[in-house]
């Protein structure tokens, strides 16, 4: 099964992308992220009529997130659960069980804050959003099946995944908390999956629009994490880096996918 995830910074704006990166790469299962639209102005039909099913966790103008899937979606959860009570009014996690011809995987659309300016509210609430992620990955583990948490996670992991680490040095994504925080879910069990095949550095999966893209000067915060059950079952990764440079009005981000034996 090809799972692929992808924030497509606007799914209006980038409708005819995706749907020739769909057309091209044939993922099963494709989770989306900053869709900037309610649910019920979600573009469904044309994905529909390539087979997909569609999960919506919308908002907007902002944030969002949804799943389409070629195989039936079940036990669709929007939203983080609140240990405080007060739940998350951003749309920011999405998560689905999808059946595969050896089992079913848990699939979590995500995208973490951003976090700027640094420091502040905003780097706070990225925090304390990472630690409610944290809580509820942990939970996850105990049904001992193959999970997949993928998304933006605003993180660079690492120097080697920035062209250029010192310019991230006073951003919430560089920060050491930043980098603790998805240390501390990998730290349960779940398992980087492109760094667990590619530990080399110089693959990203972002470009900003003011020239970074012609200098390769991109940062890779685009992650798939896999529970030991997932990662058991890969195969293989990749980032579809080309789609950056395939339209006139590309998303900031390009698809990352899994393959697994699933």
């Amino acid at each position: 099964m090809k799972i692929a995830t992808w924030n497509v910074n606007s799914i209006k704006a980038r409708l005819e992308p995706a749907l020739a990166w769909l057309k091209d790469a044939k993922p099963d299962v494709v989770c989306l992220q900053e869709i900037k639209c309610i649910d019920e102005n979600f573009p469904r039909e044309p994905f529909e009529a390539l087979g997909y099913n569609c999960a919506v966790h919308g908002q907007k103008s902002y944030n969002g997130v949804a799943i389409l899937s070629k195989r039936p979606i079940e036990d669709v959860t929007p939203r983080l659960p609140a240990p405080d009570g007060v739940l998350d009014d951003h749309s920011r996690y999405l998560e689905a069980v999808i059946s595969g011809e050896k089992g079913v995987v848990r699939v979590a659309s995500i995208y973490a804050p951003n976090g700027n300016p640094w420091p502040g509210p905003k780097f706070d609430y990225k925090l304390a959003w990472l630690e409610r992620l944290r809580l509820h990955a942990k939970g996850l583990l105990k049904n001992e099946e193959p999970v997949v948490l993928m998304g933006d996670f605003n993180i660079i992991p690492e120097d080697k995944d920035a062209d250029r680490p010192k310019a991230w040095l006073k951003d919430a994504l560089f920060q050491p908390e930043s980098k603790a925080a998805l240390r501390r879910i990998e730290n349960l069990g779940y398992t980087d999956a492109f760094r667990s095949l590619h530990p080399e550095g110089g693959h990203y999966t972002f470009w900003d629009y003011f020239g970074s893209w012609e200098r390769n000067n991109g940062i890779r915060i685009d992650h798939v994490l896999l529970s030991p059950q997932g990662l058991d079952r890969l195969q293989n990764v990749g980032i579809d880096k080309a789609v950056r440079g395939a339209s006139e009005k590309p998303s900031d981000h390009v698809p990352v996918w899994v393959q697994l034996d699933i």
